[in-house]
């Protein structure tokens, strides 16, 4: 079976396009030739600055000859029926057969569709990708009504097998497919052909073109580090540029270059970004000081200089972007802490939220009043909240927003605030994702609690909440960021009193509502079943995480046991058989039993049973030790068992019947003071 290979060559496409793009390629193409009967063995897709490549190995040579039997109407149909399953079939009368159905006879129409030569489809896919594929930006150019992401030259689509390769055939806005293509554009410019996907890959390698993105990333990285390593530097990681910068070069040459003394008193951070953002470089760390010395930059040829030429050039567009960095530095040092706090009241937070220096204030009242419940100092906590926005006004930030709150930590230390208050500017921001970690310093807590539950309520109360997959200020984020700062750091408090203090008129119950929401998605993630998860929430004091997270574990848990499982069946029994009951007679069986009328000797058990777990399940429940009330609430899975299985609950006789439907809703009960077990599926 011959194979396939397919280049698209244009002018440069976006470097953070590129790997969508191959992935697109892939999936059209390969969905587009198994839609029309040719399959495959495997298919790998590439992207380079200039190409889209796809190679497709094993593709049948032509598509299969289909043969299908349509049923159609009885033979004594009305005639526009019987027209109209002729045209949806594409037959005529004639080749109708008739046959006996249990309704009669009807007409049977025999479909065949001849098979198809690989060429003729795969043109016809490839046109169609060509034409719809999905780049988030395109354009159009020359005269030609084509859109491509850049002027899209030349078309590489070949068959091939040990026999040789064949091109397929078509042509597209005037671009005419064929077996050739163009190596790197300054190395290499002249077009060659190829015979497959090896021959490809081989000669683009000489004609100085990596096809592959990791294999590029990988060259970058490893001559990058090793030429650290040779002067006692590290890399600093950063995936997303690496893959970036892998997407900007085909033939990537590495050169280690020099950060001017100038810049050395500037954070390491300020650094880094300045170097990523604005020049795509690497920094070089001196592990030792933790200082940033060097940077890496990635070159797209060789020169006869070995790079000398472009070093010089980038240290010189370097110091240019790094003496704006310092001034921004400098000038942010000039200015009091107190002087950046005043500035927030020109900064609007949201046209129906008031300024940032409303928020603030906010902010620090309620992290004022949070500190106790997390074991922070009130006065620290709020001299935190006080200026961690600082920085918002500073001209750092204002051009690297990034920076936000690292910068804070930055200026708060140099204007000589304590550090817990400093090490809160940065921190109150996290987490800021799933895998971020989660400040554990009492102030930073008091801070960052207070800062979100100010979102969360702000924008409840002006009715901007997130609706389906649209979220815009990130409040299902805040939201999981509490959660998770409550749970890792074990704190113990009341939701809707934080909501009460946060100065906003929202729906506090609404509210509770959306964090149980992000909190089963939280626990479900944890392997805690969403009934389990329910069966906690109808408990009282939902809205003390922690506690409601400790009951849902110690829950989860029992329910895995052989003694947790057949007590929810016993449970959900006695629970049937009352409710039924109180339906049918119309009263309700709350009464206490009296173990006087119990007759049998599982029935007295049960009754001694039920005191005894009563009073481990009481103190256990005061002491909120579930794990404990959950122990002793599985005692009682023998004594129900051998009461179900040895007293009939409705006798004839209604005081038996009564005290023993009101046994029953004592199992309810206590089943029920620990977990609303009636949430629990199964």
């Amino acid at each position: 079976m011959p194979n396939l290979l397919i280049e698209l060559f244009s002018e440069e496409i976006p470097a953070r396009m590129q790997a969508r793009a191959a992935d697109d390629l892939k999936r059209l193409v390969t969905d587009g030739l198994v839609a029309a009967g040719l399959t495959y063995a495997s298919a790998g897709a590439f992207a380079t600055p200039r190409r889209l490549a796809l190679s497709v190995e094993a593709v049948l040579a032509e598509s299969p000859t289909i043969r299908e039997e349509r049923k159609g109407p009885r033979v004594d149909a009305p005639d526009k029926a019987i027209e109209g399953f002729l045209r949806g079939a594409g037959v005529s009368r004639d080749d109708l057969e008739v046959r006996d159905d249990k309704k009669g006879q009807v007409y049977f129409a025999i479909i065949e569709k001849p098979g198809r030569p690989a060429a003729d489809i795969i043109a016809e896919v490839l046109e169609t990708t060509i034409r719809n594929f999905p780049w988030p930006k395109s354009m159009r150019w020359g005269s030609g009504t084509l859109r491509w992401v850049r002027p899209l030259h030349s078309v590489l689509c070949i068959l091939g097998d040990e026999s040789g390769a064949t091109v397929v055939p078509f042509s597209i806005d005037g671009i005419k497919s064929g077996d050739s293509t163009e190596g790197h554009r300054f190395m290499a410019p002249a077009r060659f052909s190829v015979s497959s996907f090896d021959d490809y890959c081989a000669r683009l390698a000489k004609a100085y073109v990596i096809l592959s993105a990791q294999d590029r990333a990988d060259h970058i990285w490893h001559d990058a580090t090793n030429q650290a390593f040779a002067q006692g530097l590290e890399v600093v990681e950063d995936k997303s540029l690496l893959a970036e910068v892998a997407g900007l070069v085909e033939w990537p040459v590495v050169l280690m270059g020099d950060i001017a003394e100038d810049f050395m008193g500037l954070p390491a951070e300020v650094l880094q970004t300045s170097m990523r953002e604005h020049q795509k470089f690497f920094s070089v760390r001196n592990p030792k000081t933790g200082r940033i010395e060097k940077f890496v930059t990635v070159a797209n040829r060789e020169t006869p200089d070995h790079g000398k030429t472009i070093l010089a050039g980038n240290q010189k567009v370097l110091f240019a972007r790094l003496s704006d960095a310092k001034f921004f530095w400098e000038n942010d040092l000039r200015t009091p802490l107190l002087d950046m706090v005043a500035k927030l009241a020109n900064v609007t937070f949201h046209n129906k939220l008031g300024t940032q220096a409303e928020r603030v204030k906010r902010i620090a009242a309620l992290a004022e009043e949070i500190a106790p419940m997390v074991g922070a100092d009130p006065a620290l906590a709020r001299q935190a909240a006080e200026v961690c926005k600082a920085d918002l006004s500073s001209e750092m930030v204002y051009e690297f927003p990034e920076l936000q709150g690292l910068m804070g930590r930055y200026y708060a230390q140099a204007a000589g605030l304590p550090q817990e208050v400093a090490n809160a500017c940065e921190a109150h921001y996290a987490p800021l994702g799933p895998s971020d970690d989660v400040p554990t310093e009492p102030v930073s807590v008091a801070v960052a609690l207070a800062d979100k539950i100010d979102t969360l309520t702000g924008f409840w109360a002006i009715d901007e909440k997130p609706t389906g997959s649209k979220d815009p200020f990130a409040l299902r984020r805040a939201a999981l960021g509490v959660i998770r700062l409550v749970l890792e750091n074990g704190v113990r408090v009341g939701l809707l009193s934080l909501f009460e203090q946060s100065r906003h008129k929202a729906d506090s119950q609404d509210l509770l509502t959306f964090f149980h929401d992000r909190l089963k998605v939280y626990l479900r993630d944890k392997g805690i079943t969403h009934d389990v998860i329910d069966a906690c929430l109808a408990m009282p004091n939902s809205d003390d995480l922690a506690l409601l997270v400790k009951r849902a574990e110690a829950l989860q848990a029992f329910l895995k046991t052989d003694d947790g499982e057949n007590l929810l069946q016993g449970f959900k029994r006695a629970n049937n058989i009352v409710r039924q009951a109180e339906e049918k007679d119309g009263v309700e069986y709350s009464f206490g039993p009296d173990p006087k009328f119990a007759e049998t000797d599982e029935e007295k058990a049960l009754f001694r049973a039920l005191d005894a777990a009563e009073a481990e399940i009481t103190p256990a429940m005061d002491a909120e030790d579930f794990a404990a009330a959950m122990s002793a609430m599985a005692a009682l899975r023998t004594p129900i068992d051998a009461f179900f299985e040895a007293v009939q609950v409705n006798t004839d006789n209604q005081v038996l019947r009564r005290n023993r439907l009101n046994l029953l809703n004592r199992i309810r009960q206590i089943c029920l003071s620990v977990a609303d077990l009636t949430k629990i599926e199964g």
